[in-house]
């Protein structure tokens, strides 16, 4: 166990983990005031329009009211031709085929959350059955929870274990990595776990679940956004970002666009590489775009 334990903080070791909150606080701040301002155009609320991952996680969810949900991108993509269509609808496991067998909207992705979604909080065979259950019946993508508990108590052995096998499962499939940062406790946790998430096979990595309190935050972001461009810098490897969670009005939108322009560039502002995890969102942006408001979603 030592000598699997020192592998892990050797990986850290590479990188700069020791992070002052209050630095990163007042960085966030100052790039927020000046640098926002040119990105709150009609242009970037289309961009991020196409970036929204289309959620419906409720314990009220059923058969019909997905259908329904998903006949809504279909419908969208015949009203508004000239606007780019969502890059996801996010479901629980259950729905994967109801989603696959309605979708008609060429490039629109199905996300399946998994892994014991949101606790993470389920024996690893409980896991793998759960996303090659979702794989088959038609998720193109899956999003799981990092073992948060094992996480914080060290054990980073089990946490990247566990990423690798599930991700082992999805194969060609993306899979996104939820880190739970409002769990997290401080940036340097956040950066920790955005470097072992990747280091174990993340394609993504993913604010919140949406689910705790505080869920996506921009310092959590811009920690995150840190951890993939060095990542980058060190590996060659891209990996996309996900804020979720709290993107409550168009303004979080375009805090978070700015936030991944400036730290990570240009070269990640594509529906491919920044995902943002909403439902309310996609009406708040149409109506923005369109200049009036719109129920549409």
């Amino acid at each position: 166990m030592s000598d699997e334990m020192s592998k892990y903080e050797e990986v850290l070791n590479q990188y700069v983990t020791e992070i002052d909150d209050e630095k990163v606080k007042a960085a966030v701040a100052k790039l927020i005031e000046e640098k926002l301002p040119e990105n709150d155009t009609k242009e970037v609320k289309e961009f991020l329009m196409g970036s929204v991952e289309l959620t419906t996680l409720k314990t009220t969810d059923s058969e019909e009211s997905v259908m329904a949900f998903t006949e809504k991108v279909n419908k969208f993509a015949e009203v508004y031709p000239g606007l780019p269509h969502v890059a996801t609808i996010c479901v629980y496991p259950c729905f994967a085929k109801i989603v696959s067998d309605t979708l008609e909207v060429d490039g629109v992705e199905i996300a399946c959350v998994s892994g014991s979604f949101p606790s993470s909080q389920a024996l690893i065979e409980v896991k793998v059955a759960e996303t090659a259950l979702a794989v088959k019946d038609g998720a193109t993508e899956i999003d799981i929870v990092q073992s948060v508990g094992k996480f914080l108590s060290g054990d980073y052995e089990t946490v990247c274990d566990e990423i690798s096998e599930l991700k082992a499962v999805c194969g060609e499939k993306k899979m996104k990595v939820i880190l739970e940062t409002g769990l997290l406790k401080n940036c340097t946790n956040i950066k920790k776990a955005s470097i072992l998430a990747m280091y174990a096979g993340a394609d993504y990595i993913k604010t919140s679940t949406g689910k705790e309190n505080p869920a996506a935050t921009p310092e959590a972001a811009y920690v995150m956004c840190q951890a993939i461009k060095e990542y980058y810098d060190k590996t060659g490897i891209q990996i996309g970002f996900k804020p979720a969670g709290g993107l409550n009005t168009v303004h979080d939108a375009v805090v978070y666009y700015t936030i991944v322009k400036e730290v990570l560039g240009e070269q990640w502002l594509t529906n491919q590489w920044l995902r943002l995890g909403t439902s309310r969102l996609a009406n708040l942006l149409l109506s923005e775009v369109e200049g009036k408001e719109i129920k549409f979603f």
